[in-house]
């Protein structure tokens, strides 16, 4: 089976790092995307976007950062390809 995970910060890494093990145990074949981190990247898959590349705190550095964020519609693309394939 396919799966699109998103954890958006260090916690959320971890907590999916795990939950991506315990579903490699159960499903060998499992395939990954993912917008995590090192730790989802350690356990294995596609690494579309690290966390902290989207982590912006506060008015100023969200306008700063703008393009990024507006960029992030690839990330949807993504996950309509894998849904699709």
């Amino acid at each position: 089976m396919k799966y699109y995970l998103i954890a958006g910060e260090a916690s959320g890494d971890l907590h999916a790092s795990n939950l991506m093990a315990a579903l490699k145990e159960n499903d060998p074949k499992a395939e990954f995307r993912f917008l995590g981190g090192d730790l989802m990247r350690a356990v294995g898959g596609t690494l579309v976007k690290h966390y902290r590349e989207m982590a912006f705190m506060g008015f100023i550095p969200v306008l700063l950062n703008l393009r990024t964020i507006l960029n992030a519609k690839r990330i949807s693309a993504a996950i309509n390809q894998m849904s699709s394939s």
